[in-house]
This record gives C-alpha cells, structure tokens and sequence, in this order.
C-alpha cells in the first residue's frame, strides 16, 4: 500500500478527522492527462467562499505534482471533502490563479498552514495555487 493509500484509507476510515491536516484535507478524482484513467490524490483543500484552494507544492520539489497536469488538462473533476462533519462528494472545476490573486492566496495559505511557508525556499518555481470552484 502506498503513502497515498494510507492517507486516503486513514481519511475515510475517521470519516475526515484524524490525519495530519484534519479537515482540511481532500481527495481529488482527476483524470490523468496522458492515460485518461482516474486518479486519486490527496491534497490540502483550503476553504473559500467559492470552494477551496489547492496547492501543487509537491513539498517545495523542484517539479509540479503529476496532479498538476491532470488538472490543466481536465479540469473538471470531483473531491471528497469533509462538509458539515460527514464526508461528500462534490464536483468541482479548477482554474489556475495568477497575479496578485495568486499571491492573496499564498497569503491565505501560509497564515492557515505555517508550514507551506517553507516550500518557496526550496524551489526556483512559482508554486501553483489552483481554485477548485464547486458546479
């Protein structure tokens, strides 16, 4: 079973609670961007009004998450989140932020999880930030 797995299994089994990110956390079913098949990656969803938002950091590694291109190439898809305390689905379509709205992000981001203010320092690239808005 993989680190993925594990989270994923963990995630559903404690119906959202007890995992490293608590609530936060959320299972993205994207659909590769070569082979086309679903995908599940679990991710740090950071609540909005319009949904959540996503960080491709891949822990500050010097490439974006595979998920990353299955999200520019497909990006409609659905989560599992915790809402209201049970675990649901919701579908979702990502967009890209960029500019300033991206930077009003990182700052959202790295107030509500210090942790991610490490990632920058250890990689040239922009960490992407993707708006995952609910459909």
């Amino acid at each position: 079973m993989s680190w993925n797995d594990d989270v994923i299994a963990q995630f559903r089994e404690s119906k959202g609670v007890t995992n490293r990110w608590g609530p936060k956390l959320i299972i993205m079913h994207t659909v590769g961007a070569k082979s086309g098949e679903q995908r599940l990656a679990p991710v740090v969803g950071f609540r909005n009004d319009a949904g959540w938002m996503v960080v491709a950091s891949k822990g500050g590694a010097p490439e974006n998450p595979a998920w990353y291109h299955n999200l520019q190439a497909h990006p409609s898809f659905d989560i599992e989140a915790l809402i209201d305390g049970e675990i649901e689905t919701a579908h979702v379509t990502a967009s890209e932020l960029t500019g300033t709205e991206r930077d009003a992000a990182w700052e959202h981001v790295v107030t509500d999880a210090p942790p991610f203010a490490d990632y920058p320092t250890k990689t040239d690239r922009t960490i992407p930030i993707f708006q995952l808005t609910r459909s």
